[in-house]
């Protein structure tokens, strides 16, 4: 079965005036109907300005984007925002303060291309309201909503007209801890419920694994990894996925006797594993690594966090290098005191040596 896209990018690259390298440069990504696409990155790594570029904000100087099967950008065609059938929920929630809950959800409805009757202008607005769980707030304003109510309403406000394609800006970055862990579950719920095809920028790893079906890795304007959460955390495509979406450890790694040395010890490559070089980077995620006091060891802890279900320790070796490990070990071990390392070699990916 021929899988359907809602949306498709080949080669964008967007260049502002003055800038010394692309803020997007030469990206090609898909997302199929129904999907919930991230955009995860660092502040500066072009993610928004992909997102303005989708929607029309912004114009490439080259590539293509194709929506709905049409083509909304290319060197040779340009359609309007207005035009595009895409619904955008801002970070600060750009609602109407003068108009109620409904009126800013049907705003968006009222529109004199489509002629649509007010009684069904004002079906669709009960129906989307209740759809993020408003119901009964229709006719209060902006200010007087909590802030997760109020995204709510911008969720609600960019549903209504039933887009082709959501596309979220931070969403959830203005909201406090509590409100965003509850808030990011009712998005996907509703995002999945109603079949809607999105696009969700965040620089929160955590969000976007949680959030999306898959997830576009942004790095200097530049597309590193578009995986499903699972396979950028476990199979990550480069150093710098690694360290961003799951904050692995970096060690110098040298091949010795069939498997690799670091700092911290040796383990083993798994079964046929081939190298073209005998040095690298191994990354090793914080919970790959088994901590245990020893006394004979070098290796010192320096810090511990107390994480809820974890401990989290901060090492050093004894030739300076940093070690974040995460343990679930009941009994905490002291600061000052030394400690042996075991590693899980299902923990470890293995890259070139460029930044050492």
């Amino acid at each position: 079965m021929t899988q359907s896209f809602i949306l498709a990018l080949d080669g964008v690259v967007k260049q502002f005036a003055g800038s010394v390298s692309p803020a997007v440069n030469a990206i090609t990504l898909d997302l199929a109907e129904g999907e919930i696409l991230g955009l995860l990155g660092p502040s500066g790594c072009g993610k928004t300005t992909l997102l303005r570029l989708i929607a029309g904000f912004e114009k490439p100087q080259s590539g293509t984007i194709v929506l709905a099967e049409q083509t909304v950008a290319s060197r040779r065609h340009w359609v309007a925002p207005e035009r595009r059938d895409v619904g955008m929920v801002f970070q600060d929630y750009a609602l109407f303060p003068h108009l109620s809950v409904a009126k800013n959800v049907a705003f968006g409805l009222q529109n004199p291309r489509r002629k649509m009757p007010q009684t069904q202008i004002q079906s669709l607005t009960e129906a989307v309201i209740a759809t993020v769980g408003l119901t009964g707030l229709d006719q209060r304003y902006p200010h007087e909503l909590s802030g997760g109510q109020q995204q709510r309403v911008a969720l609600a406000r960019a549903l209504a007209p039933k887009p082709a394609l959501i596309l979220l800006d931070e969403p959830l970055s203005n909201l406090d801890v509590q409100v965003r862990l509850r808030l990011r579950q009712e998005i996907r719920d509703v995002l999945k419920s109603t079949g809607t095809s999105a696009v969700f920028v965040t620089h929160d790893q955590e969000e976007a694994l949680s959030v999306c079906d898959r997830i576009a890795v942004l790095n200097h304007g530049c597309l590193e990894q578009i995986d499903t959460p699972e396979k950028l955390y476990y199979e990550p495509a480069s150093q710098f996925v690694s360290e961003f979406v799951t904050q692995a450890n970096g060690l110098r790694a040298q091949w010795h006797d069939g498997g690799w040395k670091t700092e911290i010890g040796w383990f083993a490559a798994p079964p046929d594993y081939q190298t073209e070089t005998p040095q690298g980077i191994a990354m090793i995620l914080q919970e790959g690594l088994r901590i245990n006091a020893d006394a004979d060891s070098p290796i010192v802890i320096c810090d511990r966090q107390f994480l809820g279900r974890e401990y989290r320790y901060r090492l050093s070796t004894p030739d300076g290098a940093t070690v974040y490990v995460r343990s679930l070990i009941h009994q905490p071990l002291a600061v000052g005191s030394t400690v042996k390392l075991s590693i899980d070699p299902a923990a470890v990916r293995i890259f070139p040596n460029h930044s050492f």
